[in-house]
């Protein structure tokens, strides 16, 4: 497969130049180029500037060559949280919040979590890939190169496994980038209720450790909240797990204020997710620390609760990211037009601010910031093609799509025209 592509003309090349997670004022920074042009060689970007400076030094007829005059190029984005393999759905439940049930409500009755648990367990691998395949097409289409994938509807040693086996498989065949998070501390069954401690240990003793000898995760996770697994259980499972070498993340302060930021902070988590709770000293904590701050806003706004403090955590020097959070229950979207509309609309958060959030910083969310998340030379050759000249149509074409191709690797991967 030809890896070697040209990509020239553009009318504005959004570069999001760097190689770490951006704060503050600097999320502002885009790097545009116009009339800019990126050359992607065996998959890995070899020049970036103005096209005719940068393409005289390489033999077209070696390229693929896409003339992007009238277009905006973007790096691919980043959903750096999501839930994307699992089985059944929850149309019921969502009906049921419509009526004023809350999420911890449905949960306590045996839904939420515990339903989409029971869907999973029972779905065949086949069938999980063959869903997590669909979800992921209709991802790319929407530009999103690399994508962070959780376990965690399981809450068994061999549905955990199989839930990171299906995304390990689906990353060998699927153009997206799959990076897997083990987040066997989602819930509790029925079985370990009241019981939380004793299955901390299971999840310590008996899978962790299978999880981490056979590579199936790279980060691991835990939902710290009131009445799931207090911030002492998450301090022990999250301590535990970065000896055994995973990366850390943490779901804190989404319900109520815990202190899973703090907590974050503690324990140099590369992101604290969710945050819809999270305390000035819990902010305060993860920007003098470096943490990312990963924003849902789509899970917000599907259960009519306040949004994250956004802005704020940006003026006080928090490197933000935003991802999607698609799962079955709290947020069954994938939609990157839908998060760019509520951050933008919603959140006091800038349209620049909202495209470093789901490129560099949400690559830094996975410790992939070297790699991934910015058009800079060295980097993989993962890009965005806008069907407008402006990124700024991205939020003004409310809840639209406004991608019209994407190169994964130097490969074009997406074209609307043919796929759409």
């Amino acid at each position: 497969m030809n890896k070697n592509i040209i990509i020239k003309n553009v009318s504005q090349l959004v570069t999001c130049s760097g190689f770490k997670a951006k704060c503050g004022k600097d999320m502002s920074d885009l790097q545009i180029i116009n009339d800019g042009a990126v050359v992607i060689e065996q998959g890995i970007i070899r020049a970036v500037g103005k096209t005719g400076e940068t393409i005289s030094d390489f033999d077209e007829s070696r390229f693929s060559v896409i003339d992007a005059r009238g277009k905006a190029v973007l790096p691919g984005f980043v959903d750096s949280h999501t839930h994307f393999v699992f089985g059944g759905y929850r149309a019921e439940e969502f009906s049921w919040r419509l009526r004023g049930d809350s999420y911890m409500q449905i949960l306590e009755r045996g839904g939420g979590i515990l339903n989409t648990v029971l869907a999973t367990r029972e779905s065949k691998k086949d069938e999980l890939i063959e869903a997590g395949k669909k979800r992921l097409d209709s991802m790319l289409s929407f530009g999103v190169t690399t994508v962070e994938g959780k376990s965690g509807y399981g809450l068994d040693h061999d549905t955990e496994l199989k839930q990171l086996e299906v995304m390990l498989d689906l990353d060998n065949e699927h153009p997206i980038d799959i990076v897997r998070t083990f987040l066997g501390a989602h819930a509790v069954t029925k079985d370990y209720k009241g019981r939380e401690d004793t299955y901390i240990d299971f999840l310590i003793g008996r899978v962790m450790p299978e999880v981490a000898e056979r590579k199936l995760a790279e980060f691991c996770d835990v939902f710290c909240e009131e009445n799931v697994f207090s911030v002492e259980q998450a301090r022990r499972l999250l301590s535990r797990a970065k000896e055994m070498g995973f990366k850390l993340k943490i779901h804190a302060d989404e319900i109520v204020q815990l202190g899973g930021a703090e907590l974050a902070a503690e324990l140099d988590a590369v992101s604290a997710d969710h945050l819809l709770q999270a305390s000035d000293k819990g902010i305060h904590d993860m920007a003098e620390k470096g943490i990312v701050a990963t924003l849902l806003p789509g899970t917000a706004f599907s259960l009519r609760e306040p949004y994250a403090r956004g802005r704020y955590m940006i003026d006080n020097n928090c490197a933000v990211a935003l991802a999607t959070d698609l799962n079955p229950g709290s947020c069954f979207s994938e939609s990157i037009p839908l998060i760019f509309a509520l951050a933008t609309l919603y959140m006091n958060i800038t349209t620049e601010e909202t495209i470093t959030a789901l490129t560099i910083n949400a690559a830094a969310a996975l410790n992939r910031e070297d790699a991934i998340g910015s058009i800079d030379v060295g980097k993989k050759g993962d890009v965005a093609i806008l069907e407008f000249p402006s990124y700024e149509y991205i939020p003004y074409h409310i809840g639209v799509s406004v991608v019209e191709k994407v190169v994964k690797d130097g490969t074009l991967v997406f074209d609307k025209e043919k796929n759409g």
